[in-house]
């Protein structure tokens, strides 16, 4: 009887990926062999591809929330690209642990005007009724409207912005319970502290580039996923010439210096980079449910995943007319080894606005994972601690950008990649500041005003 279930199993898993392959896009096999690019549509995948792949578009639900599979994340191969992108939601650009952290950002338009800040910002992530870490602990032992992290920030660059806080409250949400963040701040100005409206999704931070889903996360049951195919990455974040060396620092406030070039895309502990160093990956297509999320404003994403453990290294989002609206890129570390697979977190963040031509970077600089104490959580994560501009510790950076100069280039767009899905159309300026850019190894200013 097992011998027969297992046949009727695998011959329902043929049909299926017949059907995907019928579908439009899904067999259309480009030019050029694929044995001369990095890349490869489901139509091209070898057989040991396929078997780490479950091709199933409806699996089992879970019996408490229908919106989640039935199977225990953090799951088992083959996956199906819903878990993919469970898995995914693993790495917001958060962190989903306690920690320590300054995060060092800037912005610059494409006139070249640059806007630097540092942000102190510990993390508190919520205990959960399982004892369950990371995004299994909001899955399974976080109820929705219930908090899972909690983050005190504090402006120490520029001068001007000096004692600036904010305590922003994390929740899971659902249909019932949609608000996602409670925000308040304090500035001298005001002299005491403000509860701002709830961020709406699509919200940019403060001159930002990236919105909040783009930090936050966003969860996996909101979009449809599909699998397009596999790529190597070789490289995310794109340093310019004006910068071969970068200096980061360490919690204990000492310093270190290292070449920009040999920045790895999953940081050096990551054990299955090819042998030129590049990063094997799924490529998976979100789209949005417009009954969680109507309106949204990407309605279309595409996630470049590493192949193991589903870190994502790139990110395209399409807007509502079909076209590329933004791009993010990332360099990942292994900064919480005790969470073995799920400890992958953000190094390295580049963000693009393309429809502004509006780049952005945030590196999270001297991190360390700091379990706080009951104390702590009560003093240091509510908003009454905000007046008192208390600086839990004294984390310094020299990682940021000093001139406009040596600003982080922007992203290959690499045009030749699954063209069927990843329309592509830049305003001719963009177009001349892209090839100035890439003959001259840094970023090239337009000439206009406005």
């Amino acid at each position: 009887m097992a011998h027969c279930m297992r046949w009727r199993t695998a011959l329902c898993l043929l049909a299926v990926w017949l059907v995907l392959l019928a579908s439009p896009g899904a067999g259309q096999v480009p030019d050029g062999p694929p044995e001369h690019r990095s890349w490869r549509t489901l139509a091209e995948l070898g057989e040991r591809e396929r078997s780490a792949f479950d091709p199933r578009t409806h699996t089992p639900r879970d019996s408490r929330y229908p919106y989640i599979p039935a199977e225990r994340y953090p799951f088992e191969p083959p996956y199906t690209a819903e878990e993919m992108g469970f898995r995914a939601m693993e790495f917001s650009h958060s962190p989903r642990w306690s920690c320590n952290l300054i995060d060092v950002s800037g912005k610059l338009t494409s006139q070249g005007y640059l806007f630097t800040s540092k942000l102190y910002s510990p993390i508190f992530y919520v205990p959960n009724a399982k004892g369950l870490s990371g995004f299994a602990g909001e899955l399974y032992g976080t109820l929705p409207g219930q908090p899972t992290r909690q983050i005190t920030g504090q402006d120490v660059f520029p001068p001007e912005t000096y004692g600036n806080q904010m305590n922003l409250i994390q929740y899971r949400t659902d249909r019932e319970h949609p608000t996602r963040w409670d925000l308040f701040v304090y500035t001298d100005g005001l002299r005491r502290v403000r509860r701002q409206p709830s961020p709406r999704r699509g919200d940019k931070l403060a001159q930002g580039s990236e919105g909040f889903d783009d930090v936050f996360g966003r969860d996996p049951w909101e979009f449809d996923w599909q699998v397009l195919g596999t790529d190597v990455l070789y490289e995310t974040i794109r340093f310019p010439a004006t910068r071969p060396t970068i200096t980061l620092a360490r919690p204990d406030g000492t310093f270190y210096t290292v070449a920009s070039k040999d920045l790895r895309l999953m940081g050096e502990s990551y054990p299955f980079y090819t042998a030129e160093g590049g990063v094997r990956c799924w490529v998976v297509k979100a789209e949005v449910k417009e009954d969680w999320l109507p309106n949204y404003y990407a309605p279309t994403i595409l996630y470049w995943l590493d192949r193991h453990y589903f870190y994502p290294l790139r990110i395209e989002q399409y807007g509502r007319d079909g076209t590329l609206i933004f791009v993010e890129t990332r360099l990942a570390e292994h900064l919480n080894p005790a969470m073995g697979e799920q400890g992958y977190g953000m190094h390295f963040n580049y963000y693009w606005d393309v429809s502004l031509d509006y780049m952005g970077y945030s590196v999270h600089d001297a991190h360390v994972v700091r379990e706080w104490s009951e104390r702590d959580q009560q003093v240091f994560f509510s908003p009454a601690v905000l007046p008192r501009k208390w600086h839990f510790a004294p984390l310094k950076s020299q990682v940021e950008v000093t001139s406009p100069e040596q600003f982080f280039l922007r992203p290959r767009l690499d045009r030749d990649k699954f063209p069927h899905h990843r329309p592509i159309e830049l305003p001719a300026g963009l177009e001349e500041r892209i090839t100035a850019q890439e003959a001259a190894g840094q970023v090239v200013f337009s000439d206009e005003d406005g």
